[in-house]
């Protein structure tokens, strides 16, 4: 799994199996490869490279993608059944027909010399969908006993259940603003959300934000990196203030965003809210956030290691749903014409 973020690759060997009708898991080993400089900013702007260079390292990271998962195998001496990528989203405009995922899943099954399924996100997008948010079926079949299933990775994205159905959607911005704003003085992160508590609030940069027409639209919706290079980047970089500070509004409006939309749909008077990805790990963040809902929503984090590699280990769901023929995408969260079991099977060779 690799994520908007682009702080590195997620490996995480998982024992996925079904009992009863329920579908259950282990997580058994992970590991976090960070992105060296270069490969990040190849990831970066990829978006803006030409047709035949973003094939070549279409290829070239799905090589490198498969000879880390090689390297994970061997390392522990793992029995694996198959390799469940991601890839790495570069393009993402569903209205257009077009979501694109870095990392050739051919390549990725020749160099590590496994099975691998991949391209979860074209077929939905092809049954007219949106291709995301795609983590709700794991919210839904390992993580149904919560309100609300959170993930604050490069963008938030929420998923809950309304009658019986599964609906999800990108909120809006989470690490991908902040890490953007840490980048400004060389850091990658800011640990534990310590710079954004030292800042004050920037009033008109936080009304801007809230200001973006994204928010006022109705779901299915996901964005990407170009909404945030287009939408958000000039509103930032033109802020003229402190990085403490653009941290602090940040992070306010983000908890803002998030808590307007779990208000509106909650249900009663207690409510149960799991938060998991790297902004899980902000406890600037999960304060303000836990701030802004009040006593009735108990916030929930969970262990470092379902924090890190809950996106990982439901594509690895993902695959064996697929593996199975069993449905891995719901038209109640994507918008698309039916439910589908989505994913390309490469054999190595």
């Amino acid at each position: 799994m690799s994520g908007t973020s682009l702080d590195g690759l997620d490996l995480c060997y998982c024992h996925i199996w079904q009992k009863g009708g329920g579908w259950y898991f282990e997580i058994l080993k992970t590991q976090n490869i960070a992105y060296t400089q270069e490969l990040q900013g190849e990831l970066k702007d990829a978006i803006s490279l030409p047709a035949e260079r973003l094939l070549q390292l279409h290829h070239t990271y799905g090589t490198w993608l498969g000879e880390q998962a090689k390297t994970f195998v061997e390392a522990h001496q793992l029995n694996v059944d198959f390799i469940a990528s991601h890839g790495h989203t570069t393009h993402h405009r569903p209205e257009m027909g077009v979501t694109f995922q870095l990392g050739s899943g051919q390549h990725v099954a020749n160099a590590a010399g496994i099975q691998v399924v991949c391209d979860f996100r074209t077929n939905d997008v092809a049954l007219g969908g949106q291709g995301a948010p795609l983590v709700p079926i794991g919210d839904r079949l390992f993580f149904g006993d919560y309100d609300f299933c959170l993930n604050l990775g490069g963008i938030s994205n929420i998923s809950f259940e309304v009658k019986d159905q599964r609906i999800a959607y990108d909120i809006g911005l989470a690490n991908m603003v902040l890490n953007h704003i840490t980048r400004k003085i060389g850091l990658e992160y800011d640990q534990n959300g310590n710079r954004a508590r030292k800042g004050s609030l920037n009033t008109a940069m936080l009304q801007q934000l809230n200001a973006l027409e994204y928010y006022l639209l109705p779901h299915p919706k996901s964005i990407g990196y170009e909404w945030f290079l287009k939408e958000v980047v000039p509103i930032v970089d033109s802020a003229e203030d402190s990085v403490e500070n653009l941290l602090h509004t940040a992070v306010h409006h983000i908890c803002e965003k998030i808590a307007q939309q779990i208000t509106m749909n909650a249900k009663g008077p207690k409510t149960s809210l799991l938060v998991t990805g790297g902004g899980a790990l902000n406890g600037f963040l999960i304060e303000t956030l836990r701030t802004k809902l009040g006593p009735g929503v108990e916030v929930v984090v969970p262990d470092a290691t379902l924090i890190g590699f809950k996106e990982a280990l439901v594509f690895a769901l993902m695959g064996a749903l697929r593996k199975e023929q069993q449905i891995n995408i719901l038209k109640s969260v994507t918008g698309a014409k039916r439910d589908s079991s989505s994913g390309v099977f490469f054999l190595p060779n």
